[in-house]
Parts: structure tokens; sequence; C-alpha cells
């Protein structure tokens, strides 16, 4: 599970950034100065954070300075008013991952609070083998060949992401929050439910899949393995 740290002194915003950004597999953790962030910093594992750059206690430029000289890998958002070109390039070359101006769309936030987050999960998974399988389904992320009983079967690049998510998360339910904010949040204000349930259909047809892929009625998707159900 991902921990996400939020700083920002206004509550209202905060508050509307944790709603935001709150998914099953993220813990999100609200500050609103720099004295409790450091706290928190110091107390728990974090793997992202969103930095208001004008705090009540000092100036966020300067813990964001202080976490890249700890971890310098740990991706940070500055999030400010500040908004000419000047201000901008000062926070990037201090350090910052990405950089966001007020006003702003949450959706635009969400997307490239989860492109930061893909990159961890690229890195991590970095060297690893990126393979599945489960009886007659054989599957090779990395140099996409999915097979049903030896017979590869080409898909598209929303529905190898689907398939990787509901393997990776088995035999559990994967929500279909989670899986449309996957395969198509990036900037999206909206994106129509049955998209999704169009690409699980393709999915089943494609591979053969049948009942492999179980729906869970108001709730999402899970693969069944041979040992589990969903829950």
């Amino acid at each position: 599970m991902k921990q996400l740290l939020i700083v920002e002194d206004d509550l209202t915003l905060n508050e509307g950034l944790c709603k935001a950004l709150r998914q099953e597999d993220r813990k999100i953790i609200s500050c609103d100065c720099l004295k409790a962030a450091r706290a928190q910093l110091t107390l728990g594992i974090i793997d992202f954070v969103l930095l208001d750059i004008n705090l009540p206690d000092g100036s966020g430029l300067d813990l964001l300075k202080e976490i890249k000289k700890q971890k310098a890998s740990l991706p940070v958002i500055l999030l400010t008013a500040n908004d000419t070109d000047r201000d901008i390039v000062h926070g990037l070359e201090t350090g910052a991952d990405d950089y966001i101006t007020k006003p702003f769309s949450l959706s635009v936030l969400r997307a490239r609070v989860n492109t930061q987050l893909r990159k961890i999960e690229g890195e991590s998974t970095a060297g690893a083998d990126k393979t599945f399988t489960d009886g007659v389904w054989s599957f090779n992320f990395d140099k996409m060949i999915f097979a049903y009983d030896g017979k590869q079967t080409e898909l598209s690049k929303t529905e190898q992401k689907l398939l990787y998510y509901l393997t990776q998360n088995a035999p559990n339910t994967t929500t279909r929050d989670f899986l449309i904010d996957r395969l198509w949040s990036d900037g999206e204000d909206y994106v129509d439910e049955n998209a999704l349930s169009v690409t699980v259909k393709r999915l089943r047809d494609k591979l053969k899949l049948g009942n492999k892929i179980k729906t869970v009625y108001g709730i999402g998707y899970a693969w069944l393995t041979e040992v589990g159900e969903p829950k």
C-alpha cells in the first residue's frame, strides 16, 4: 500500500485533496504545517509528497530540500499560488518532480500524481519477472505474449493493463473505480463506466476466460485461482 503525504494549510483544500486522491491501495496522511510533515516523514515510510510552498511555519521549499537530501528518489509535487516562470523554474531546480499552480483541476492533479506513482511502480518492478501462469493460461507482460492452451492472442494496451491488474491482485476483487482510474485517468474528467465492461468482455472472448474473470456485482472484478475465491 502506497502512503501519500499531503501538506496543505488550507483545511478545506486539504480535505478535498485527500478525497480526490484516496484509493483502496493508498493511505493518505495529511498535515497543515512543516513541523507535522517532518514528524510524519520521520515516523513512517512515505511514497509520495504533495507539498504546498506557503505554509504557516515556513517555506515548503525548505522541506523539499531536506526530502531530496535524504531520499532523492521520493517524488514531490509542489502546490502553490506562485505561478510565474521564475517561481516554477526555482521549484523544479530545487528538486520538485512536478509543479501545480492554484487554481487547478482535480482531474489533472490526479493524473499527475498517478504519473509519479507509476514511475515508482516501474522502478520497483524493473528487472522483475512479470509473468503469470494459471493452468492453460500463460502471460508474459514484458514480452507481451498472452496465450491460452499454447495459442497466442494479441491484446490491446488497455486489455493488457486490465489483465495485469486482475492477475496481480488475484484472487482478490479489484474495484471498478481502481481499474477505471488506472486504465483511463490521464486527465480525463469522465469515463463512461461501460467502457470497462466492454473491455472485460473483449478480454474474456480473446482468451476464452469465461467465468475465470468473476464479476463481483456493484464492486468490480476478480481473477479466480484454483485455491481461492474473491474477497
